[in-house]
């Protein structure tokens, strides 16, 4: 119930402050990684550096990627790719990351995407999970930040 309740409060408050705001502050991705972050907490790739951290290269790689080569099909495989490569170099691996960069590419990112909604929709469901989770007992999150 309490993974029920922290995603369904986490990704409302994405949505909502992507209406209000008319910054897009949520993609698909962050779907999978409402999954990480309420239903498995306590798992290396769901921790505030590699949410933060992974979605974040996931959106850098694609505009680059983008930039450089377009978005033939063959560019959403090298995101993907190299998204994986760059978030295992440095630590940071969160599966949804890779929908980031595949999105990118498909949408033809540019610049913004990087920050909203990768970096600025990372960081608020990561902090909507600190509160959540910290408000139950049992249940800390993060189990580290860096």
């Amino acid at each position: 119930m309490l993974s029920y309740v922290g995603s369904f409060i986490g990704i409302a408050v994405l949505a909502y402050l992507s209406v209000y705001s008319s910054y897009p502050l949520i993609a698909a991705p962050f779907g999978a990684t409402a999954v990480l972050v309420f239903a498995v907490p306590d798992s290396p790739l769901a921790q505030p550096r590699n949410v933060i951290g992974g979605n974040t290269i996931g959106a850098l790689t694609c505009v680059i990627l983008i930039y450089l080569f377009g978005t033939a099909p063959w560019v959403m495989a090298l995101a993907v790719a190299t998204t994986i490569k760059l978030m295992q170099l440095t630590m940071t691996v969160h599966p949804p990351s890779g929908a980031v960069a595949l999105i990118g590419v498909l949408s033809n990112a540019d610049w913004h995407f990087i920050f909203t909604p990768a970096l600025g929709g990372s960081i608020i469901i990561v902090l909507v999970t600190v509160i959540f989770n910290n408000l139950v007992e049992g249940r800390p999150y993060p189990k580290h930040w860096l």
